[in-house]
């Protein structure tokens, strides 16, 4: 090139067409990548979360009146998806309720 007088300072490669093996073969690497990603995302969140609820269970464990908010929290889910209610027992009605929401002290 310097003997027609012309000085090359750089050169690059712009497109590049790949037979379609090639290019099915990177695609695949591209998508196996990106999977690999996602499943490391997933496990880790999924190792968080355990680590969360063991760490729950070892405070309710030590608090009862956290495992007692607990159950009432879930006794409110339940009320929520309950449209009647049938009551019977013919007068006994609050002695079982008493037997099952107060805790007796031994």
């Amino acid at each position: 090139a310097e003997n027609l007088g012309v000085a090359v300072s750089g050169f690059g490669i712009k497109d590049i067409i790949l037979p379609g093996d090639v290019k099915d073969i990177m695609n695949q690497v591209l998508v196996a990548e990106k999977r690999a990603q996602a499943n490391s995302i997933m496990r880790r969140e999924e190792t968080a979360s355990t680590r969360s609820l063991l760490n729950t269970a070892k405070l309710m464990e030590e608090n009862s009146m956290l495992w007692k908010l607990k159950e009432m929290e879930y006794v409110e889910k339940i009320a929520d998806k309950v449209s009647n209610i049938n009551v019977g027992g013919h007068g006994l009605l609050v002695d079982q309720l008493k037997q099952l929401f107060v805790t007796h002290k031994t």
